[in-house]
């Protein structure tokens, strides 16, 4: 894939980039959304956009029921037509988490078998793959760029100059539902078992994998665990 081709997008952010990426990958685009905290901003963006975008949600087995109930809230509210739901192979699960603990005794091979696998075979045929992630979210997030490769596909991350402030002033002007765990204190969420109430405005992630050094699932990143900018002419 070219670099120098997304020349174009220089400067853009939000629905001002989420808008040319759909309409120039048409049909080659997929969204990644967990339908979690700040999920329902992106998503409102893509349905302004085109409501049947390709929208990739990874069912783990392990969700919280509220999250579940969350995306089809969203889903009808929105009206979006193209969300897929996708399940771990159960050839693995049979093979790697028989028993369904496998996320206390190895939570980035848990990670693996229920986010990583299914995910790469959901994206097969997509060239551009777009999420929600945040630099204000910290860690590895905090140098996201709006651009960059990995595994050879276009990376896209409209809103990674958003500030709280900003998810929640854009949830409140656009008049969206928040997730239903947020009014008890988690400002991030994921599987059930390896996400606790916490975290704040400067530390959302904190709540995940608690206790542990462990601050990503792995689907966000390279095989080597990072992503490959683009040059810094076509970057933000």
């Amino acid at each position: 894939m070219d670099k120098f081709i997304f020349e174009s997008y220089a400067g853009l952010e939000g629905r001002q980039l989420l808008e040319p990426i759909l309409r120039d990958f048409s049909g080659r685009a997929a969204v990644v959304s967990s339908f979690g905290a700040e999920s329902a901003v992106l998503l409102h963006m893509v349905s302004e956009v085109d409501k049947a975008t390709p929208v990739i949600f990874l069912d783990t087995g392990k969700h919280f029921w509220e999250t579940l109930s969350y995306r089809a809230m969203l889903i009808d509210r929105l009206g979006l037509t193209g969300v897929r739901t996708i399940a771990p192979d159960e050839a693995d699960l049979a093979a790697g988490d028989p028993d369904g603990t496998l996320h206390a005794r190895n939570a980035d091979q848990c990670c693996h078998i229920r986010k990583t696998l299914p995910l790469q075979k959901a994206l097969e045929g997509f060239d551009v793959t777009i999420s929600g992630r945040k630099r204000y979210h910290g860690a590895a997030r905090a140098t996201l760029d709006f651009l960059s490769i990995a595994d050879g596909r276009l990376k896209v991350e409209p809103l990674a100059g958003f500030s709280a402030l900003d998810i929640s002033a854009y949830m409140k002007a656009h008049d969206l539902p928040a997730h239903p765990l947020t009014e008890i204190g988690y400002f991030s969420i994921g599987c059930e078992p390896c996400t606790s109430a916490g975290g704040n405005a400067a530390d959302p992630r904190a709540g995940r994998w608690a206790g542990t050094a462990k601050t990503e699932c792995g689907i966000h990143w390279t095989h080597n665990g990072q992503d490959l900018t683009l040059p810094s002419r076509a970057r933000h």
